[in-house]
């Protein structure tokens, strides 16, 4: 495809065809080269997602009309595993999790559903959507032609199957008059597949077929769109510790149509009505004939669909991101701004240029007002805070020993993103990196996220990984007497939502004071939401590595500690270990 396609095939890409005219569903949903066909019929069919566990339930019949209103005739989302299924055979479809509450809204609002079961979604989710537990079956591989993780009854084919039995048995599948017409499997395979050579194809197929075996009467798709549009049309939040990345926001807004609190964001929301408007105006042409393309000159495109009976539509198309262009077509002249697409439902008459925005601008803002609510019996304000306390280093039962470094997530299962790495040593004085009045430096490697590193009890010194200005852990520490106040925020960046890829290596060198006796170093290991992207990811680690050394300022020896005896301990509460508040993900950790 050349450059200057782009825009229309940009523009054309949102669209799933199919065209809703009513709230009743079909029964027979089938396709060809052009389009979906319903009930033998070609329609084109505006599509955006709505991840259901990102707002909540009380959201969803407003959410689903805004998307309709702004001229969406599909809501897609993904199937989360990982929420669903947190504990291996122990399931949860409560609440937020209500993923067939959720279809029957949508199909209530006359809309149609696209089912991404996946159960790879990626979706900016803590470890793409996989629950942790997978990590630790005998042998499995994730993604790729890995007997455990595919075969049946293990486990992706068993998860896939009980979202689908799940569906049949409430009759939400199109082939029931249902509103579902789309099922997805996998997600986005085809980005990394070469990492995984020869075995990337055969599990695809085997993928594929094990999708259309469960007999849903619909449509399977997979998903590997480098070039188009973000489908997004309300992001919401990622509550609790479903942030994947690392170091991806609590928010994930993604500045869509609707906002992170369910408000329209205008000009945006009431643009794309207009556009989608547009394009349906298209459907006849659009659903009789493929398009032919000219191209009047450099940057410019006409995309025409003309059939024998007269039915005629077209986009023309200028790609230029900066000069304005004018194009001659059947004997007319269309001014076109930079960088825009005008329609033209009878091949003369323009409806819309995408480059002009007649929706009207607004910018929401936040108004202070006095709580009235969670008030208690003395008439005092409740808030939804939190803290606990627990003291530097080991102070549990639970603590254990082992020599050499423990990789972070196989120690603490994901179920806290804290892990204390504790070890003492005897300082005699005479060790080489104390000569010449030399003060010592603690040297630590760690995949990270971050670190604080104490030194009998006391803060000596932190770092996080940062991937630049951009993509940073926000942390304020306070110091109130002998309690270190750590205020995190929940799973979080400080601007930015996106996550760096690889593995994230923090270096770091804390001059410290020892006493001649013996000394307790503590390291405080945090992961910020674990990596929900890329080849092999899930064997990606966290925590310290090593070495750990003591050594001088100078160039002089060094004491590796890597390989001795260390104590751990899964800290800060546990499944409360980022403490869950109810503004805005922030949590308190107070070190005594």
């Amino acid at each position: 495809m050349g450059s200057r396609e782009k825009l229309i095939v940009l523009l054309l890409m949102v669209i799933l065809l199919g065209f809703l005219a009513t709230a009743s569903f079909a029964a027979n949903v089938t396709y060809d080269h052009r389009a979906l066909v319903i009930d033998g019929k070609r329609r084109i069919l505006v599509s955006g997602s709505i991840h259901y566990p990102r707002s909540t339930p009380e959201m969803w019949p407003d959410l689903i009309q805004k998307s309709k209103d702004g001229g969406l005739d599909i809501i897609e989302t993904y199937v989360f595993w990982n929420l669903h299924e947190p504990t291996q055979g122990q399931y949860d479809f409560s609440g937020r999790k209500d993923l067939v509450k959720f279809v029957k809204l949508v199909g209530e609002a006359g809309l149609y559903v696209h089912l991404r079961i996946g159960p790879y979604v990626c979706a900016e989710w803590n470890y793409g959507g996989f629950p942790l537990w997978l990590h630790f079956i005998p042998g499995i591989q994730f993604r790729t032609d890995n007997e455990p993780f595919k075969v049946p009854n293990a486990e992706m084919q068993r998860f896939t199957a009980l979202i689908v039995d799940m569906m049949k048995k409430n009759s939400l599948y199109a082939s029931q008059g249902g509103p579902i017409i789309l099922s997805q499997v996998e997600n986005e395979y085809g980005n990394i597949d070469s990492a995984y050579g020869s075995a990337a194809k055969s599990y695809i197929k085997w993928a594929a077929n094990m999708a259309v075996s469960l007999d849903t009467g619909v449509p399977w798709v997979m998903c590997q769109q480098p070039d188009a549009p973000d489908p997004i049309y309300h992001g919401g939040t990622n509550f609790d510790r479903s942030s994947g990345g690392p170091f991806i926001t609590t928010t994930y807004d993604y500045d869509a149509p609707i906002d992170e609190y369910g408000i329209v964001r205008q000009p945006k929301w009431g643009h794309l009505k207009d556009v989608h408007n547009a394009i349906k105006l298209c459907e006849s042409a659009m659903m009789a004939t493929d398009p032919s393309y000219t191209f009047p000159g450099p940057n410019l495109e006409v995309a025409t669909y003309k059939t024998d009976s007269g039915l005629c539509a077209a986009f023309l198309a200028n790609v230029d991101p900066q000069s304005d262009k004018t194009i001659s077509f059947n004997g007319n002249s269309y001014q076109m701004p930079a960088w825009s697409v005008s329609i033209l439902p009878d091949c003369k008459n323009v409806v819309l240029n995408t480059a002009k925005i007649n929706s009207v601008s607004t910018l929401p803002k936040f108004v202070r007002r006095t709580l009235k609510y969670n008030v208690d019996t003395s008439g005092g304000l409740q808030l939804a805070w939190s803290s606990f306390i627990e003291p530097v280093g080991m102070s549990k039962s639970s603590a254990f020993v082992k020599h050499g470094l423990l990789e972070q997530i196989n120690t603490t299962a994901d179920k806290s993103d804290y892990l204390w790495y504790s070890i003492s040593t005897v300082m005699k004085g005479d060790e080489p990196f104390l000569q010449n009045g030399s003060q010592p430096v603690l040297h630590v490697e760690s995949l990270g996220h971050g670190l604080y590193a104490f030194i009998n009890g006391k803060l000596a010194g932190n770092k996080i990984f940062t991937a630049s200005a951009r993509a940073r852990l926000l942390v304020i520490l306070v110091f109130f007497d002998d309690l270190f106040i750590t205020l995190l925020h929940s799973r979080a960046t400080a601007a930015s939502k996106f996550a760096v890829s690889g593995n994230h290596k923090i270096s770091v060198d804390i001059p410290v004071m020892l006493q001649t006796s013996s000394n307790t170093i503590d390291l405080l290991s945090l992961t910020v939401g674990l990596q929900n992207y890329g080849a092999f990811f899930d064997t990606w680690g966290a925590g310290v590595t090593g070495p750990v050394l003591l050594k001088s300022s100078g160039k002089g020896q060094s004491v590796d500690l890597s390989s001795q005896l260390w104590t751990y301990q899964v800290c800060l509460c546990l499944n409360c270990c980022l403490l869950l508040i109810t503004v805005k993900g922030w949590s308190i950790l107070i070190l005594k």
